[in-house]
């Protein structure tokens, strides 16, 4: 009688890790074209808020099971500085997604993960492998051709998501430290708790009532940011940064072909350009991940003959 034993290594929760930052791109684009859609109706602090929350009121099932959470002082103050940093990169995004192109605002935010995988290598520890730096690399200089810098004027939009992407990118590294102590469910409700008291104050300073179409799409909205911060941080907790981080540039491909559809923005051959450059770097870490996930999966016993 011969038996098989095979053994799953942490090696495979990467394409775990590479699947789930395929859905948050995809809600995340999903994002950016309602809040394009919305435009500038609303006062960009107003909008953020009362979009987180609808979040929080969709948690409402997750916080009810917290009312007896007491977290630590270390895990607290965790929750609160991401709140306060994501609250203002919310607000900044908000502000240049009502002001530029879907596709520009996507592709100056590929600038986080520069700054997430640099700081990870940094404060994490994480180990950033030829394949893995290339990779990155090669999908920021599709990023640069996109954005041309130098051959055309900076707008404050634009500086706007340049001010948010670092913001972001400190935001999904305490995301990352946090998983080490608490489930997706509760980091992703302690986010919306805290960026809805943060953007509390600056709401009521300037605000306007809402109209039904207004708080209709920003509850989608909230819908589809609530499963987005879901499902990044399951990325971040079957993978490392440094492999799930490169995927997410996929979301330009799918911020474009919004705006082209839904907006009618014009097709720009260096967004094709770029577009491609980043779709052959995202599709060169999946498949390299693929096949070191593979090599990981190996009989420990071939036979055992009993």
């Amino acid at each position: 009688m011969s038996t098989t034993v095979i053994e799953t290594r942490p090696g495979n929760r990467n394409i775990e890790g590479i699947a789930w930052m395929v859905v948050t791109g995809l809600c995340l684009a999903a994002v950016t074209g309602i809040v394009r859609y919305l435009g500038s109706n609303l006062p960009v602090v107003e909008a953020a808020f009362i979009r987180y929350f609808i979040g929080v009121l969709m948690m409402g099932p997750v916080l009810y099971r917290l009312l007896n959470f007491r977290p630590s002082a270390k895990l607290l103050g965790g929750f609160v500085l991401r709140g306060l940093v994501h609250g203002f990169a919310v607000v900044f995004w908000f502000y240049a997604m009502a002001r530029i192109p879907m596709s520009e605002v996507t592709a100056i935010g590929f600038t986080t993960p520069i700054f997430v995988t640099i700081g990870a290598a940094m404060f994490l520890g994480e180990k950033l492998k030829i394949h893995r730096v290339a990779s990155v690399l090669i999908g920021f200089i599709g990023t640069l051709i996109i954005l041309r810098p130098g051959l055309q004027d900076v707008s404050i939009g634009q500086l706007s998501q340049l001010a948010a992407a670092p913001l972001f990118a400190i935001s999904y590294l305490i995301a990352k430290q946090l998983t080490k102590d608490v489930s997706a469910n509760v980091i992703v409700a302690m986010l919306s708790v805290m960026c809805t008291l943060v953007l509390l104050p600056g709401a009521l300073l300037d605000w306007q009532t809402p109209t039904i179409n207004e708080v209709f799409w920003l509850a989608v909205t909230a819908g589809f940011a609530t499963f987005g911060h879901f499902a990044v941080t399951k990325a971040l907790q079957a993978a490392p940064i440094a492999v799930t981080q490169p995927i997410s540039f996929l979301q330009l491909v799918w911020a474009t072909l919004l705006g082209i559809v839904l907006f009618g923005e014009a097709i720009d051959p260096f967004v094709i350009l770029g577009g491609g450059i980043i779709v052959i770097s995202a599709t060169y870490i999946s498949h390299r991940e693929t096949r070191v996930a593979k090599k990981l999966i190996t009989p420990l016993v071939n036979q055992t003959k009993q």
